[in-house]
């Protein structure tokens, strides 16, 4: 009995180290925070403090421009322009938004539906439903001062696919240098904690995998074959672990962005079952992804050193 307590107790603190182990200048470094953009006191007011511009005054209440409308503290995108239509009441409104990017909680009214940014929490306006003014029936009233707007030809003509495929030290690693690919940044989702950090996931209390977003090139390379090489430079049939790390944030995973990635991830896990493999990767509607701390961004190429739980095998 006590040498299986022994070896749940050794498994437990190998699990918490996961990436970090034998790396002592990681757990020095401090917890990374959110960049945000500096506020004036006008937009501190609405976006910090919740208050609210008045009617017929914002910059985009007639805008109708093509393009994204994102968080004007964070940046991130928030609103499609042909989501936007004309509600006559004085403020931008979008009758939907983009997937995953804002967050709906009751106001402190006790009666409203408060929608906030869903990266970093900027309040954005309120949220009305049933009022018939769209076929969808919803209205998100947002103050123009929480966003900015970048229009459609500004916007580069790249795709993004999120993976998670163990430490995301060593996935970044081989990412980074495919063909097509113009960034990466590695980080956390797939869980229930908003804006978890590194120390949090580690707990294994966040659902949150170990991940990268990677933005491609379209005209370079396809989400097929930076797909196919995410199931080469991991191994896709170990479940809650990659090599030596063990936890449920090394789960393997595709967390798709539209219908047309997953068939295409779905394919090649018949394409590898057919083969032999035994995957156990999941797949999964893509879900917000947080960044993770700067300290992880790009770490092997920092330290000056190479994955050694990650490895290029053919196996298409």
């Amino acid at each position: 009995m006590l040498r299986i307590l022994l070896i749940i107790i050794g498994l437990s603190a190998f699990c918490l180290g996961g990436c970090s182990q034998g790396n002592k200048d990681v757990k020095q470094q401090s917890k990374g925070k959110m960049e945000f953009k500096k506020l004036t006191p006008e937009e501190e007011n609405v976006i910090v403090n919740k208050g609210t511009e008045r009617p017929y005054t914002g910059k985009y209440e007639t805008f109708w421009e093509k393009g994204t409308y994102v968080c004007k503290r964070c940046g991130a995108p928030l609103y499609r322009s042909e989501d936007k239509f004309d509600a006559g009441c004085g403020w931008p409104s979008f009758d939907d938004e983009i997937p995953g990017a804002v967050k709906k909680q009751t106001d402190s009214d006790g009666m409203r539906t408060e929608i906030l940014c869903a990266r970093c929490g900027a309040h954005l306006g309120h949220v009305f439903k049933g009022e018939g003014l769209t076929a969808k029936n919803t209205r998100h009233c947002v103050n123009s001062i929480s966003m900015d707007f970048i229009p459609a030809k500004s916007l580069a003509k790249t795709d993004t696919a999120i993976f998670a495929g163990g430490c995301f030290w060593g996935v970044e690693y081989f990412m980074k240098k495919a063909k097509g690919v113009t960034s990466t940044s590695v980080g956390y989702t797939g869980g229930h904690t908003d804006n978890p950090t590194y120390q949090q996931v580690c707990a294994g209390n966040t659902g949150h995998y170990e991940a990268i977003e990677v933005v491609f090139d379209p005209s370079k390379t396809t989400y097929e074959e930076v797909a196919k090489l995410f199931f080469e430079i991991h191994d896709p049939t170990e479940w809650n672990h990659q090599g030596p790390d063990w936890g449920e944030q090394y789960r393997s995973a595709v967390f798709y962005r539209n219908d047309e990635q997953k068939k295409v991830t779905e394919k090649l896990i018949s394409e590898l079952k057919a083969r032999g493999y035994k995957v156990v990767t999941e797949v999964k509607p893509a879900k917000i992804f947080w960044k993770a701390e700067g300290y992880h961004q790009d770490y092997y190429t920092h330290k000056g050193s190479e994955p050694y739980c990650h490895g290029f095998v053919n196996r298409f």
